[in-house]
């Protein structure tokens, strides 16, 4: 694991549940295996706040760690452009056969932005 997606996993920013959330979405199935949620609090068209949990292994802390740190500070619209390739990009990778956390990720936050 890279030494960012290592610091993540050692020291989660934030995860849990966010009160007041205006948005949220899931990438994954809760009850069937991995997945990410994501929670969003949007204001005047930017994304204020961030939050995740996840079901998985650690590549899942890590993968909703960093794309709460991205998408803090953006528009819904310039969120959802970002794409698993450019969380991995950003991660500096995950293990072999666990880069469907990023795609998990991915998807939590497309769906978040889509269901409002």
């Amino acid at each position: 694991m890279s030494p960012l997606a290592t610091l993540h996993v050692q020291n989660p920013r934030n995860r849990g549940e966010l009160p007041g959330a205006t948005h949220c979405g899931t990438g994954g199935e809760p009850g069937e295996g991995p997945y990410v949620r994501i929670w969003l609090i949007v204001k005047d068209e930017t994304i204020r706040h961030a939050t995740y949990d996840s079901h998985g292994c650690p590549a899942s802390v890590a993968a909703g760690s960093v794309l709460c740190q991205i998408v803090t500070g953006r528009t819904p619209e310039q969120a959802a452009l970002l794409t698993a390739p450019d969380l991995l990009l950003v991660l500096g990778g995950l293990p072999e056969g666990k880069e469907h956390f990023a795609d998990l990720a991915v998807q939590a936050l497309r769906n978040a932005i889509q269901e409002n």
